[in-house]
């Protein structure tokens, strides 16, 4: 028993907080990294892009986790300067529940925007109908769900919004939390999940994997070239290959001009303290190197997009830089 006591406080007890997005496959590192290193053991609260960035910047947890980059304005109010680490690529899927409609409706980009500017009301609105003509689409009330809390998943869809039409730009705009124009709340992607499996005739956004899991409907989006896109990890590999990435990591990929990428993909990071130093940070970092040597090759399985090479291969450099 005393073996086993002294073993616990021997660890390197690591504490984040952030994205929802990202959970799963931040447990299955975690789970994996622990049986690399024994004496690091790392604990995750899935509280939501904006509550990640609120505690970090607070010093409050060790590391944050976000799907949005923190914005200027952000990283001068923070108490502690911050660092971007890309961890995975992900898609944010638009689904639905239709009773008798499986996945792959076709959304335009018109009627995509028109839904949740509260436009478009009815499942058999005209946009929706014209792209799906073998599609009976039903005269039914469209009910929009979206994130209550603060949330990268909303971050990345309301850039992508922002960037296919104007009004959402100047009325709604994009962010973490946004006053959404129409719709119900739910917390986190679980909640949003579950407010879709238990209402017809609804749609919302969640990511991939969320879908996946609980087998809800997905649609095609509409990308430039007015090709409809379903989401997959070739696609949203492809989304973060067309863009050039900034020094500092914070680059949005939404609506990409590869006519093969998914439209609504995003990176997700990890926030960290610029300086710092003990055995915490130390195990931190080694953590790092291995999430992006290692960790990499168990994305897929959970339905993320491992980082491209190039990308790796800029984070390492700036890794190893650090102390």
């Amino acid at each position: 028993m005393l073996a086993t006591v002294t073993s616990v406080h021997a660890r390197s007890l690591i504490n984040g907080a952030g994205a929802t997005f990202p959970y799963p496959i931040y447990v299955k590192w975690f789970e994996a990294y622990i049986k690399v290193n024994p004496q690091v053991k790392i604990n995750y609260q899935s509280i939501g892009s904006g509550g990640g960035i609120r505690q970090v910047s607070q010093g409050t947890v060790d590391f944050g986790a976000t799907d949005v980059p923190v914005t200027n304005q952000q990283i001068e109010e923070s108490k502690i300067p911050l660092l971007h680490f890309p961890t995975v690529i992900g898609a944010v899927v638009l689904a639905y529940n239709i009773p008798g409609i499986p996945s792959g409706l076709n959304l335009t980009r018109t009627a995509l925007s028109g839904i949740f500017l509260g436009k478009i009301t009815k499942w058999n609105d005209p946009e929706i109908a014209k792209s799906n003509p073998d599609v009976k689409l039903p005269s039914k009330p469209i009910l929009v769900i979206y994130r209550s809390d603060g949330s990268g998943t909303t971050g990345i869809f309301t850039d992508y919004l922002s960037k296919i039409n104007g009004a959402w730009k100047s009325k709604v705009g994009s962010g973490p939390s946004v006053k959404w124009p129409v719709g119900i709340g739910g917390k986190g992607n679980e909640g949003v999940s579950g407010l879709l499996e238990k209402m017809p005739f609804s749609i919302g956004y969640i990511s991939l994997n969320y879908a996946i899991e609980n087998q809800i409907a997905v649609g095609k989006i509409e990308n430039r070239d007015g090709v409809f896109i379903a989401p997959d990890l070739k696609g949203v590999t492809a989304a973060a290959d067309s863009f050039k990435i900034d020094p500092d990591f914070r680059t949005m990929i939404t609506d990409s001009k590869r006519g093969d990428s998914y439209p609504i993909s995003g990176f997700t990071w990890f926030l960290l303290p610029k300086t710092g130093s003990g055995e915490k940070r130390k195990a931190f970092l080694g953590f790092l190197k291995w999430m992006l040597d290692e960790g990499q090759s168990m994305a897929p399985s959970l339905h993320y997009a491992p980082l491209p090479k190039s990308l790796i291969a800029l984070e390492e450099e700036a890794l190893a830089k650090l102390h």
